[in-house]
């Protein structure tokens, strides 16, 4: 995969944040970046997700694979990829909303191009905004294997609440 990039530190407050709607997006996902261990419930956390890097406009998050992420054939289900992906397109118009802004996802289009196994290794995802108005933004995003194949890619549309 070219132009991947490790996440550096960033210059956000890496304490967790005590009212995230006071933060930008940016702010709050570097800040969580800076932090990934954080306790709190998410789906990140659910599945071992980690920032890779946190730019504006632009996201990358990895997972591993685990044997509980199984379909009833013994590959990686389907819903891990989309929901990395739905993280990843998301997270990226995310970064570009102000302090107490929001968003949903509208519509989510997936495109699965291979079968992933559970012990294939890291998978990691990419999103990137396309276009961002006052109500609606969307995105784009890829999946990678550990060797740097597409797995999977997508778009999504969400509504944006200012």
């Amino acid at each position: 995969m070219q132009g991947y990039i490790v996440m550096e530190p960033s210059t956000a407050d890496t304490a967790a944040p005590s009212d995230p709607a006071t933060m930008s997006g940016l702010e709050l996902l570097r800040a969580w970046a800076d932090n990934p261990d954080d306790a709190r419930p998410s789906i990140g956390r659910l599945l071992g997700m980690r920032p890779v890097r946190v730019d504006e406009g632009s996201v990358s998050f990895a997972v591993t694979p685990q044997p509980d992420f199984a379909n009833p054939l013994g590959t990686v289900h389907g819903g891990i990829c989309a929901t990395l992906l739905d993280s990843v397109m998301g997270c990226a118009i995310h970064t570009t909303l102000p302090a107490g802004a929001g968003y949903t996802t509208l519509e989510l289009k997936v495109n699965y191009i291979r079968a992933v196994q559970t012990d294939d290794g890291e998978l990691t995802g990419v999103g990137e905004i396309i276009h961002v108005g006052g109500r609606t933004a969307t995105a784009e995003g890829k999946v990678f294997s550990a060797d740097g194949r597409l797995v999977a890619h997508g778009s999504t549309t969400c509504i944006v609440f200012r």
